[in-house]
Order: structure tokens, then sequence, then C-alpha cells
């Protein structure tokens, strides 16, 4: 799949505000059959729900981290020129070194908004895994969780950890002790991106700066169990 990049061409043609998303997606070898395929089709509900909404088109962006190993699929794409991929499932689940390459990506885009005058709101970092991670007792681990802690707290970022059906669910809530963890209710993949494009549409929608209060993911319609 082509990379579509922005740049400040880019920029000069639409000067929305920017709602930016990195979506860390586990396609390691446990992700093989069934989830895999719910995965690719949410990505697709992804994008039909946020094509729905003019605004969103042009303000909502999304990039895509796939792991592992960790590989940066999209840098950053509006609703209107994102792509649903394909994933493939194969790998393990090196958590710590994609939550290190999506850090990277946040500060990357929020240095090119500043550049180009762009206002932005606080970015999202979705992780959504279905183990543990196989990189716990690396560096990268100790420094992604000291980050991620530190940025969440600071608000540079809100982060959102996802487990799917044998995730780790303890391991998910210690990178970040502060925000809970949800457990995706089977395979709902399509009603977890749905209710990311109606958060992100109802963001996108105010001023930066604005709390918007989002949808309860847990009820009976919605995607996580409790």
């Amino acid at each position: 799949m082509d990379q579509i990049q922005f740049g400040t061409e880019s920029f000069a043609l639409n000067a929305e505000n920017r709602c930016f998303c990195v979506l860390l997606l586990d396609t390691s070898g446990s992700m093989g059959g069934k989830p895999i395929e719910q995965l690719n089709a949410g990505l697709v509900t992804l994008k039909d729900e946020l094509m729905l909404d003019p605004l969103a088109q042009k303000r909502v962006e999304i990039a895509i981290v796939t792991f592992g190993p960790p590989t940066e699929l999209l840098s950053g794409v509006t609703a209107e020129n994102f792509i649903a991929p394909s994933l493939q499932a194969g790998g393990d689940t090196p958590i710590g070194a994609a939550l290190l390459k999506g850090l990277d990506i946040v500060a990357t885009r929020k240095a090119a908004y500043k550049a180009a005058g762009v206002k932005y709101y606080r970015p999202w970092i979705m992780l959504i895994t279905d183990g543990s991670s196989t990189d716990k007792n690396s560096n990268e681990w100790t420094d992604a969780i000291a980050k991620i802690q530190s940025g969440h707290a600071q608000g540079t970022f809100a982060f959102f950890p996802i487990g799917v059906e044998s995730a780790d669910m303890a391991e998910l809530a210690a990178i970040c002790p502060s925000v809970a963890p949800l457990k995706l209710d089977g395979l709902r993949f399509r009603e977890l991106f749905k209710w990311l494009s109606s958060s992100m549409k109802a963001v996108s929608q105010s001023k930066p700066g604005d709390k918007v209060a989002l949808e309860n993911p847990v009820a009976p319609t919605g995607w996580a169990s409790v």
C-alpha cells in the first residue's frame, strides 16, 4: 500500500485544525485467522464512518503502526485520503518498541503542525493487542512505560489501551496506571472503530483545548466487556 506523506504544501491546501490518532495494532502470529480478518474489517468501518462527516474528513488524521516487528504503515493521512490496509498476521509482540515508535510519530506530527501554524487537538494513541509483550525485560519497554505515563499525565496525548481475547490485561493496566484498559467484547472491532470514529468526529468539531465528553464504550450496544 502506498504511504501518503503530508508536508507544508498539503497544509496550505487544508489548514483545518488536526485531530491526530496513532493506532498501534498487534499483528503478531496469534492474531491470525478470524482476529486479523475482523481487525481489517474494522479499519474499513473507520474509513466509512469518518467519510460521513465532511469536517472530520479534513480534520481527522490517522497513523498506523503494526507490530511485530514495529512497522510504520502510515505516518499521518487525513480521513479523506485514508485507505484501510489489508493486514497480515505474523511475528512477535514487542509492545515497548511499538509504543516508542508511536510516541516518535506523535512528536514528529506535532512539530509539523507547529511549523505550518496549524492548530491541533490533543493526539490520541490507541494500543490494540491480544497478547503479552515480548520485550518487557528490555530498555525499550522501560523507556516506553516512563514516556507513556509522563506524556499522558502532562496532557501531551491521550492513551487508550485495548485488550483482545487472551491479552494480558494486568500488563496493559501497568503501562499507564491512570488509564484502565478495556477488553474488547469478542472480536467486535467494527463497533470499536465506530466508537473511535464517533469520538474523533466529536473532538474535531470542538475547539482545540475544549473538553469533550466521549460516548461510554461499555454499553449493551458498545464494544467493551466488563
